[in-house]
Protein backbone atom coordinates (compact mmCIF):
# COMPACT_ATOMS: atom_id res chain seq x y z
CA UNK A 1 0.00 0.00 0.00
CA UNK A 2 1.18 3.12 -0.96
CA UNK A 3 1.79 6.40 1.31
CA UNK A 4 -1.14 8.09 -0.58
CA UNK A 5 -3.73 5.46 0.20
CA UNK A 6 -2.34 5.47 3.95
CA UNK A 7 -3.29 9.18 4.31
CA UNK A 8 -6.69 8.91 2.62
CA UNK A 9 -7.67 5.54 4.62
CA UNK A 10 -6.40 7.74 8.02
CA UNK A 11 -8.21 10.31 6.76
CA UNK A 12 -11.25 9.14 6.59
CA UNK A 13 -11.14 7.10 9.45
CA UNK A 14 -10.68 9.61 11.50
CA UNK A 15 -13.54 11.76 9.64
CA UNK A 16 -11.80 14.58 8.23
CA UNK A 17 -12.54 16.06 5.05
CA UNK A 18 -9.69 17.40 2.73
CA UNK A 19 -10.92 20.42 3.57
CA UNK A 20 -9.86 20.02 7.12
CA UNK A 21 -6.41 18.18 6.48
CA UNK A 22 -5.30 20.49 3.97
CA UNK A 23 -5.63 23.80 6.01
CA UNK A 24 -3.45 21.93 8.36
CA UNK A 25 -1.25 21.36 5.94
CA UNK A 26 -1.36 25.30 4.95
CA UNK A 27 -3.20 24.08 1.20
CA UNK A 28 -6.42 24.35 -0.42
CA UNK A 29 -8.97 21.36 -0.61
CA UNK A 30 -7.65 20.54 -3.83
CA UNK A 31 -4.14 20.82 -3.04
CA UNK A 32 -4.37 18.60 -0.32
CA UNK A 33 -6.87 16.11 -2.78
CA UNK A 34 -3.65 16.52 -5.43
CA UNK A 35 -1.19 14.95 -2.75
CA UNK A 36 -3.84 12.11 -2.26
CA UNK A 37 -4.38 11.61 -6.20
CA UNK A 38 -0.81 11.35 -6.76
CA UNK A 39 -0.62 14.55 -8.82
CA UNK A 40 1.66 16.49 -6.20
CA UNK A 41 4.14 15.43 -4.05
CA UNK A 42 4.02 14.63 -0.02
CA UNK A 43 6.43 17.34 1.47
CA UNK A 44 8.05 15.94 4.41
CA UNK A 45 7.14 19.22 6.73
CA UNK A 46 3.75 17.55 5.52
CA UNK A 47 4.69 14.54 6.43
CA UNK A 48 5.46 15.71 9.97
CA UNK A 49 2.51 17.21 10.44
CA UNK A 50 0.26 14.45 9.45
CA UNK A 51 2.43 11.85 12.13
CA UNK A 52 1.20 14.01 14.90
CA UNK A 53 -2.52 14.68 13.65
CA UNK A 54 -2.85 10.65 13.09
CA UNK A 55 -0.43 9.76 16.16
CA UNK A 56 1.11 6.89 13.72
CA UNK A 57 5.00 7.42 12.58
CA UNK A 58 6.24 8.24 9.40
CA UNK A 59 7.42 4.87 8.55
CA UNK A 60 3.83 3.82 8.96
CA UNK A 61 2.59 5.93 6.42
CA UNK A 62 5.61 5.66 4.17
CA UNK A 63 4.48 2.17 4.02
CA UNK A 64 7.75 0.62 6.18
CA UNK A 65 6.20 -1.03 8.83
CA UNK A 66 2.77 -2.28 9.26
Amino acid sequence: MDYRTRIKNLREDHDYTQSYVGKLLNKSQQGYNHIEAGRAELKIEDLAILCKLYNVSADYILGLSP
